[in-house]
């Protein structure tokens, strides 16, 4: 049986993410959050109200799978971390239910800084020694 493309893009997809080591995954769910509340800032700047929710409660499933991840007994910062994936989900609902470019953006602001710090930190891990290979956590 032929695969379409959209079939053999998703297959490719899943495979790019069960052979994923735990860093890469975690750049990878920050970068599908700031591409979906990218996408919902354009769609409620032009008032394409579905396409802005869609696209604001997958950002906040991603949000979840981040908060369930998160090891408090790991790192010092893992509170503050959790405070903020808090703070942003409320910020993603009051932006979809008042349809607000303006809160979104807020998400993206606070949350953008974050993805760029798992990117470091992931290369870094990539490059540093193998015994240094289990030393990011996910969170």
């Amino acid at each position: 049986m032929m695969m379409n493309a959209a079939q053999k893009r998703a297959q490719l997809n899943r495979e790019a993410i069960l052979s994923a080591s735990p860093a890469r995954l975690l750049t990878m769910l920050y970068d599908r959050l700031l591409l979906d509340l990218g996408r919902a800032e354009a769609a409620q700047q032009n008032e394409q109200w579905a396409v802005a929710s869609e696209n604001l409660i997958h950002a906040q499933a991603i949000v979840a799978e981040l908060s369930s991840t998160l090891k408090a007994d790991v790192w010092d910062g893992a509170a503050d971390l959790m405070a903020l994936y808090t703070y942003v989900t409320t910020a993603m609902m009051n932006a979809n239910t008042s349809r607000d470019a303006a809160t979104t953006r807020q998400c993206i602001e606070l949350l953008e800084p974050l993805r760029q710090s798992w990117h470091e930190a992931a290369q870094q891990q990539a490059t540093a020694a193998p015994s240094a290979a289990g030393a990011l956590r996910v969170g």
